[in-house]
């Protein structure tokens, strides 16, 4: 168990640290010539990308069996990192309240990060199948 916690605090930090830079770069250059909803549309293959890059290199690195409840794990832990880090990114770079923050994320721009989000998360469990090197 405390392998799959490491290997999801790997992965999350691998793909936060991608997200913040790519994020940056479409808020900075893409949003202003494209608008939010085709900037995000742009940037969701190339997280995906990466978040599938190192989901494997991860769970190569930390040997996590394909057992479902080791993959759930890391999904869950997943998750509650992402949503943890980016209401206090919210609140602390951009001065959003809770409301707000909501409000982007229902939002169609929001809706579809947040699909790409989940589904970054589901990959370790979407890979179970995918055997472990040794």
């Amino acid at each position: 168990m405390i392998r799959a916690l490491l290997a999801a605090t790997v992965y999350f930090l691998l793909v936060f640290a991608a997200g913040f830079a790519l994020g940056a770069v479409r808020v900075i250059l893409v949003v202003p010539r494209l608008g939010v909803f085709a900037a995000t549309l742009i940037e969701i293959p190339l997280m995906l990308a990466v978040a599938f890059l190192a989901c494997r290199l991860v769970l190569d690195h930390w040997q996590v069996p394909p057992l479902p409840v080791l993959r759930w794990t890391m999904a869950t832990w997943f998750v509650a990192m992402l949503t943890l880090c980016e209401y206090q990114l919210g609140i602390l770079l951009f001065d959003r309240s809770a409301g707000q923050q909501w409000a982007l994320l229902a939002s169609p721009a929001g809706l579809a990060g947040l699909g790409a989000q989940l589904l970054a998360a589901l990959l370790p469990v979407i890979l179970l199948r995918y055997p472990v090197r040794r």
